[in-house]
């Protein structure tokens, strides 16, 4: 009966964290490397957010959607950065994705998309917890 408590992944655990891992940071390298190539128009895209300093949300961006999104790939400093991502991704979804305060064709995807970051922080909280696995950095 303990058998039915939980499934147990065995051996392939340390690989399922490695590819849950890539996948929970995938969609922030896809949108943090163009921000790192057009600053300047980063820089601007925040300001039509309305986000607070401008170049340093855009200096914040890059730096959580690149080098930290590589460092939890790698499995180093998995915890404390998961923990980071957590308040970073609700604050996007906060400051990017106002829906409250939209109208007509702009709620809908404003609103699946602060959804969407409620359940990448929550992604990012389990990370917190379990931590990255064997195939790691935080594990050699």
């Amino acid at each position: 009966m303990n058998s039915l408590r939980y499934f147990d992944f065995g051996a392939s655990r340390d690989l399922i964290l490695l590819i849950a891992r890539i996948a929970l940071v995938l969609l922030f390298i896809l949108s943090g490397y163009p921000k790192m190539l057009n600053f300047d128009g980063t820089v601007q895209y925040m300001a039509a957010t309305g986000a607070p300093m401008p170049s340093l949300a855009a200096i914040i961006a890059i730096v959580m959607e690149v080098p930290a999104v590589i460092l939890v790939i790698l499995g180093f400093f998995t915890r404390p950065l998961a923990v980071i991502f957590v308040f970073y991704t609700l604050g996007t979804a906060v400051i990017g994705h106002h829906y409250w305060d939209m109208t007509g064709d702009a709620v809908m995807p404003n609103m699946i998309n602060f959804y969407k970051n409620i359940s990448i922080a929550g992604g990012f909280l389990l990370l917190a917890v379990v931590g990255p696995g064997r195939i790691s950095l935080d594990r050699r």
